[in-house]
């Protein structure tokens, strides 16, 4: 890695966090309805995974799936405008939030679902093995998810067919407000989940991008070798509640808890990386914020400005056999 890339890590994570910083003022404008579930806290790795990945190869997510589109490369005008809504949305204002997709980056969407995408990143894998083709997937999710039937479907169908997905399970030891020992048996090692399908699972700390980005540059190889699936449980922590619904630090943890764990932002321990080894200097980082403002103001003016979608919208790109 050179200086570039680092700087290229910084400005995806900082853009992710600024987008979802104004996505939590303009839902309390009343610009964006519905749920909202944000990623500040956990932005290290989408953006450590997707870095280790070729633009041909597939991302899926659950509902909180910002920072995973973002860092798959989505404009971010048009990831806002989806979320208001707006007829020029990713999905044409009719997926919001939860279900955001950009085919063109093969990010094949969040999904409301809790677990219901791990079979979906399943058969992604499969078509990719059946059709020759040269790809991986990344599934992301809670570890809310694992206790879920189709998880477990999923993860027995890609370890007995050797297929080509990475299971990448984002521990922020809540899911929704349940700490994880109390729903999830494995809870103090998670990994075990997979390894009891005979997928081998590591554990990387998901605050350091550069540590998710190492681990991933060595099993996306593997995988894309054909040697089959993998499991990936990196510990974090959501700074928000579960979603806009949620106050910031919930009834189920402190406010203690909760500033102790924003000492390991993953942006500042990104920056303080750049700044001791000499990788970037103040008037880099300065002119990275910039530029992300800058982008988040437009996204928003592009949002805002944008129309609605026409009430004969509804009936398009419906099925009826």
């Amino acid at each position: 890695m050179d200086r570039q890339d680092f700087l290229s890590l910084y400005r995806h994570m900082l853009l992710i966090r600024r987008f979802e910083e104004k996505s939590a003022e303009m839902y309390a404008l009343a610009k964006i309805a519905g749920f909202l579930h944000l990623y500040i806290g956990e932005e290290a790795i989408a953006v450590g995974a997707i870095a280790a990945i070729e633009p041909d190869d597939y991302v899926i997510s659950s509902y909180r799936d910002h920072g995973h589109c973002l860092a798959r490369g989505s404009d971010p005008r048009l990831v806002m405008a989806e979320l208001f809504g707006k007829a020029t949305g990713l999905c044409k204002g009719k997926g919001g939030s939860m279900h955001l997709v950009d085919a063109a980056r093969n990010f094949m969407g969040g999904y409301a679902i809790v677990g219901g995408h791990l079979p979906l990143a399943t058969g992604l894998a499969f078509a990719a093995q059946y059709q020759k083709r040269d790809q991986v997937v990344l599934c992301f999710f809670g570890e809310g998810a694992l206790p879920t039937g189709q998880a477990h479907e999923a993860f027995n169908l890609a370890a007995l067919w050797k297929l080509p997905v990475i299971f990448i399970c984002e521990n922020n030891r809540y899911g929704m407000g349940t700490p994880v020992k109390k729903a999830v048996a494995l809870y103090s090692n998670i990994a075990e989940t997979a390894r009891s399908y005979g997928i081998p699972a590591e554990r990387v700390d998901g605050m350091d991008v550069l540590a998710v980005q190492t681990l991933m540059c060595v099993i996306v190889p593997k995988v894309r070798s054909a040697q089959g699936p993998y499991f990936v449980e990196a510990t974090t922590y959501r700074f928000m509640g579960h979603s806009m619904a949620d106050p910031a630090h919930g009834h189920y943890r402190t406010k203690e808890e909760v500033e102790e764990e924003r000492r390991r932002d993953p942006l500042a321990l990104l920056r303080r990386t750049m700044l001791d080894q000499n990788l970037a200097g103040d008037a880099d980082l300065k002119l990275v914020e910039r530029d992300v403002t800058e982008a988040i103001a437009a996204a928003v003016k592009f949002a805002d400005e944008s129309p609605f979608p026409p009430r004969d919208a509804l009936y398009e790109h419906v099925y009826d056999e």
